[in-house]
């Protein structure tokens, strides 16, 4: 199987708990949810998505005939190993990184070294060995990923109460507010709803506070 990959970078995590770590992202193209074609966007899930996942015409990307090409591609973005340091973070994500992450695109990785992490709307099934699972739930839509690290909702989204996740096997349960037009007011729902929800905590996109990709 070929994989399409819109672009591979290096750069800082952004969101979630993993913050500020450095890491190299795979992103894949294309989605489940939505086409990428802007005169679809009105009647998807996730109107709010920020994610160019449409084509192969990034840094990086390009058609991949074998997981051992798309390691290879990954690895020239590391700086050389420190000793003793952490294992080097690969985040996985898309567009829906599931329709393409298979078992040995994950063991070429772990072979390479990678801790991998994946960004998914957990609405298909993921291969084993995965380290680090972030689900971010969207409206409308039926979850068969439910467990892992962590759950990302970005906030709010009618149809979808935040508390009808709480039971779901996370680790930790983040709420990030929707970056539109209304994020000030996102920010704020987001805020009050974490202050009185603890298991709840706020979530914000670093990446685009320092204006880096």
């Amino acid at each position: 199987m070929a994989y399409l990959i819109k672009e591979i970078f290096r750069s800082l995590q952004g969101e979630g708990i993993n913050s500020g770590r450095p890491a190299v992202f795979l992103r894949f193209s294309g989605c489940n949810l939505w086409s990428g074609r802007a005169e679809d966007r009105p009647n998807i899930p996730c109107p709010f998505c920020d994610t160019d996942f449409v084509g192969t015409n990034g840094p990086g990307g390009g058609t991949y005939g074998t997981a051992q090409e798309v390691a290879s591609a990954m690895a020239v973005l590391l700086p050389p190993p420190a000793p003793g340091g952490n294992r080097p973070l690969a985040v996985v994500t898309g567009g829906e990184p599931a329709l393409q992450l298979d078992a040995r695109l994950v063991d070429e990785l772990h072979r390479g070294g990678w801790e991998i992490a994946i960004e998914t709307n957990g609405t298909l099934p993921l291969p084993g060995g995965i380290d680090w699972v972030t689900v971010s739930p969207k409206a409308g839509t039926r979850l068969v990923v439910t467990s892992g690290d962590e759950l990302k909702l970005l906030y709010p989204q009618p149809g979808l109460d935040p508390a009808s996740l709480e039971d779901l096997a996370f680790r930790h349960f983040i709420l990030q507010p929707i970056d539109n037009s209304l994020l000030g007011d996102n920010t704020r729902l987001a805020i009050d709803y974490c202050l009185t929800h603890p298991q709840w905590r706020l979530g914000l996109q670093m990446h685009k506070v320092l204006n880096i990709k």
